[in-house]
């Protein structure tokens, strides 16, 4: 064993590393991304790993390889598990051969996510075995755990982390290579256990039932489910605290370990340790739950009173002591320990920042430079008096929402941006309508709705945003980029094609920085019936060289405004009343000069 300092995306990784993992699939997902990316850079010949087109096909990809035998693990985020849902609402019936981890990393907050959703729950709908780490070095050592345990059960389990364990740092002991548990798979043994029908189903059900119940009195014994006896003057106080996760951890930096109240850690929400959960309620007359999100351990711990008749009150979110939606943080969980408890915090390690001055405000934005940010300009300018749809998806371009640009009016989820513009448009003819999906979005979920909306004959515009990237989730490679996250050269997907061969007759390619062509292109393609596609092409601001800053002549500028007033370019900014171009964030793009009535703008792109 050595020591690392490791955030708890790469501890994830290198336990799974650690437990001799063969192939590890996901689709990247702020705050799960780092995890693949981790086994990407640290894995040893025998791991395979890929950016698959979603989370769905993750799943599958993975399913494939533990049903040889070998150790499978998929990552994604909270609202990506909703994608790979078919195939492992299966997977729990059919069941696997070789040890199979579904990391999932929820959001609470939400900080960069549509939902709040627990994925604690799911695990209870799945019926399937859920881990919570509440460090870096558990996130470590319970993913190999969770290996032993998918093998010795036969069936997925599901490694649930927050974003702060999944970006937190931690000094952990992680193993040498040497101690990997590197194992050659047996293969894929032909079976009809194999193939999911009816009646294989129903007799699986009573098993996975069964087994949740011998899985439960393990988790009992699980030796990372924890109650801790109470302490010095919480001694006779007949409370308890019951937590999991990040929570345990900011529970225990504002308790003093001289004087604890009797505290349960579970670390395995389901199936819930109830036997742990007995012994942990004997003796108590209330018991505050902190948790994040879903009231999963308040809920337990109610069920198991009714059921053993323990005249025990539990409280947490469902009775207002803890707040039903966000993250919970040292500070919250502070004040709800000094109510519950009656005994005043002093908060000796919080910093006095009374005299701190308040932070600007600082809303999301498109970077300086970025091509969405001409493509929406154009499509705008071209249909400038005409009512107009514009449905946004998910990725970087959702940031057209924001003015002066005002052009996503939808944003649901994957794909869904063209799917909606269909529905809309069925009940508005009078719209025009356009959908907004990035080209990685595309791959992921967008053909699906391009298929739909030719079949069934919609009228829209479908615009294709490639800029050659995932760029929202850190600039990992995708179908079209002719990359492979094995380092491979591979011949690029193409889109155009892709949309041809569905059947659409007019599909144009231009670059929106050539900012008169864009328009026109929009203008000729929007007026035709039927369904058709424009791809803005233009790469990514953050993997091209900026070319030179551009500049404003203070001579020739009439101050009017208008790259501010329809641009929203944050690389513009006013000083002494008049526009000027931050040259430490203009990248040239040459978007502000086309628009410019005087010719004030010079510089960038058109000037190289």
């Amino acid at each position: 064993m050595h020591k690392e300092f490791l955030m708890g995306n790469e501890a994830i990784a290198m336990g799974a590393l650690a437990a001799g993992v063969h192939i590890v699939t996901g689709y990247p997902g702020t705050p799960s991304t780092e995890v693949l990316e981790a086994v990407s850079r640290r894995r040893t010949e025998q791991t395979y790993v890929e950016w698959s087109v979603n989370e769905k096909a993750a799943m599958e990809v993975a399913a494939g390889a533990a049903y040889t035998g070998a150790r499978a693990m998929v990552t994604m985020k909270q609202v990506g598990l909703n994608v790979a849902s078919d195939p492992l609402m299966s997977l729990a019936y059919i069941g696997v051969k070789g040890g199979m981890v579904v990391m999932v990393a929820d959001d609470p907050g939400p900080i960069s996510s549509q939902t709040e959703q627990d994925t604690r729950t799911f695990a209870a709908y799945s019926k399937l075995p859920l881990f919570d780490p509440s460090s870096v070095q558990e996130a470590y050592d319970m993913v190999q755990e969770a290996f032993e345990f998918s093998e010795k059960y036969a069936t997925p389990v599901i490694l649930r982390s927050t974003t702060r364990v999944c970006h937190g740092y931690a000094d952990i002991d992680v193993k040498e290579q040497e101690q990997y548990s590197l194992t050659c798979p047996e293969g894929f043994v032909k079976s009809p256990n194999w193939v999911i029908f009816p009646k294989l189903s129903f007799a699986a059900h009573r098993r996975i039932e069964a087994r949740n119940i011998e899985i439960g009195t393990e988790f009992s014994r699980y030796s990372r489910n924890l109650v801790i006896p109470a302490s010095g003057i919480c001694e006779g106080k007949r409370l308890g605290i019951a937590t999991h996760g990040i929570s345990f951890s900011y529970t225990m930096e504002n308790l003093d370990k001289d004087n604890m109240p009797k505290l349960m850690k579970v670390t395995t929400p389901f199936p819930f340790p109830e036997d742990l959960a007995v012994s942990f309620l004997d003796g108590l007359d209330e018991v505050l739950c902190i948790e994040e999100l879903d009231p999963v351990i308040e809920r337990a711990l109610t069920y198991v009173c009714g059921k053993y008749q323990l005249r025990v009150r539990i409280r947490g979110k469902l009775t207002g002591d803890i707040p039903s939606a966000g993250e919970n943080t040292v500070e919250s969980v502070a004040a709800a320990l000094e109510q519950f408890l009656e005994l005043p915090f002093s908060h000796n390690n919080s910093i006095d920042i009374l005299d701190a001055p308040s932070l600007p405000s600082r809303p999301p934005v498109l970077c300086a430079g970025c091509p969405h940010r001409a493509a929406f300009y154009a499509v705008k300018c071209a249909v400038k008096g005409r009512k107009a749809l514009y449905s946004g998806d998910i990725g970087c371009y959702t940031l057209g929402n924001a003015a002066p640009l005002d052009t996503t009016d939808t944003c649901l989820c994957m794909g869904a941006g063209i799917t909606l513009a269909q529905g809309i448009g069925r009940m508005e003819p009078d719209t025009v309508c356009f959908s907004f999906t990035g080209d990685s979005t595309f791959f992921a979920s967008g053909m699906t709705g391009i298929v739909n909306a030719f079949y069934n004959q919609a009228n829209m515009t479908a615009i294709i945003l490639d800029n050659s990237t995932t760029a929202m989730t850190g600039h990992q490679p995708h179908p079209g980029t002719g990359r492979t996250m094995m380092g491979e050269i591979v011949q690029k997907v193409s889109i155009e094609k892709i949309l041809r061969a569905i059947g659409l007759e007019t599909v144009e390619t231009v670059d929106p920085l050539n900012l008169s062509a864009a328009i026109e292109t929009v203008r000729h393609v929007s007026g035709k019936p039927g369904v058709k596609a424009i791809i803005f092409q233009s790469p990514c601001v953050a993997i091209i060289k900026p070319a030179r800053a551009a500049s404003i002549s203070p001579d020739n500028c009439i101050n009017c405004k208008k790259c501010i007033r329809e641009l929203g370019c944050p690389g513009i900014v006013l000083e002494n009343g008049k526009p000027v171009i931050d040259s430490t964030l203009c990248t040239g793009c040459g978007l502000c000069a086309q628009i410019c009535p005087v010719h004030a703008i010079w510089g960038g792109a058109e000037h190289e």
